[in-house]
């Protein structure tokens, strides 16, 4: 007896959908599509039974229209990548960041209904697939390096995953959820609490606030390339230890550098650390101080508030 989820039992109409979308959604062609284990739970065939299901044209195969469908979702797929990492993109070239994206479909094809999680691992791929320090340059970026458009180091690949990292974190603060409409913590509140209550307070950072921290100063390239003219280069920069907070305001993304104990601090408090708790964390990085830190600590708080990082606050 078949069941409601027994692929058999499912309308005809459904099942034949259900089958076309696993042949040509495929990462490695109509046929091996069609060989699947999904596409064969659905309709079984054997190789070269393509047209018991889709009948050929006068001028094509069953495989050749498929294939037509089959190339315009992964020409589609690849222009997606392509919106969601646009400065990596500019950067690379769109011969050689096409070839990057064919790859990553390859081994991380998408799952989903949605694109919504499409380059969710594409930084991963790059650091699985990065070629070894001095190798050669795609030969998008290395005519641009040639025409003096930009300047590439031997660690370029690595500025290329956190570039990735930067522009997906852009992404998915643009695309998460946000606080349009809700109430924030406002300034007048935070310094109300009492001065011997401080240490106890718990502060709710907003869910779209993102802390990301680069090897590369990304987070200045990206500002420095997308207001650049399209036939000027910028210059890939030396590795520096970067920190960057997002979030989303009035639903555009805003991004603000931080010193590593901003970072620090934050990262604290958005883990769920008391303000106390995470000034301990923050004297510990190596150069600081409770002086020094003390001189600062009103004024980034000040700016956080005003800058919407905060949701409510709690005292214990």
């Amino acid at each position: 007896m078949s069941t409601p989820d027994d692929p058999a039992a499912a309308p005809e109409s459904s099942r034949l959908q259900k089958w076309f979308q696993s042949v040509v959604t495929h990462p490695d062609g109509i046929e091996s599509g069609a060989d699947s284990e999904a596409a064969q739970k659905l309709i079984s065939l054997r190789p070269g039974e393509l047209e018991k299901v889709i009948t050929r044209s006068k001028a094509l195969t069953a495989a050749e229209r498929l294939a037509i469908y089959a190339n315009a979702y992964h020409t589609r797929l690849l222009e997606c990548l392509g919106e969601i990492f646009p400065m990596l993109k500019r950067t690379l070239g769109e011969e050689a960041f096409d070839g990057l994206a064919f790859g990553y479909l390859q081994k991380y094809p998408s799952q989903s209904y949605t694109l919504n999680d499409l380059g969710r691992h594409f930084s991963r791929f790059l650091e699985e697939t990065k070629p070894e320090p001095g190798s050669d340059l795609d030969p998008a970026s290395a005519a641009k390096q040639d025409e003096g458009l930009i300047k590439l180091s031997d660690d370029w690949p690595d500025f290329m995953i956190d570039l990735a990292r930067l522009e997906w974190a852009i992404y998915e603060v643009f695309d998460g959820e946000g606080v349009e409409g809700k109430p924030l913590l406002q300034t007048d509140q935070l310094l109300g609490i009492p001065q011997e209550q401080t240490p106890l307070m718990r502060l709710q950072t907003v869910p779209c606030l993102h802390l990301l921290a680069t090897r590369f100063p990304v987070n200045d390239y990206f500002t420095a390339i997308r207001t650049a003219p399209e036939n000027e280069g910028v210059d890939i920069p030396a590795a520096q230890d970067s920190y960057v907070a997002l979030t989303r305001r009035d639903y555009v993304v805003r991004r603000y550098n931080l010193s590593p104990t901003e970072y620090e601090l934050l990262k604290s408090i958005q883990e769920g650390d008391s303000f106390g708790g995470a000034i301990e964390r923050a004297v510990a990085i190596p150069g600081n101080d409770v002086e020094s830190l003390a001189a600062n600590l009103q004024l980034w708080f000040r700016n956080w508030t005003a800058e919407g990082f905060f949701q409510s606050v709690r005292l214990d």
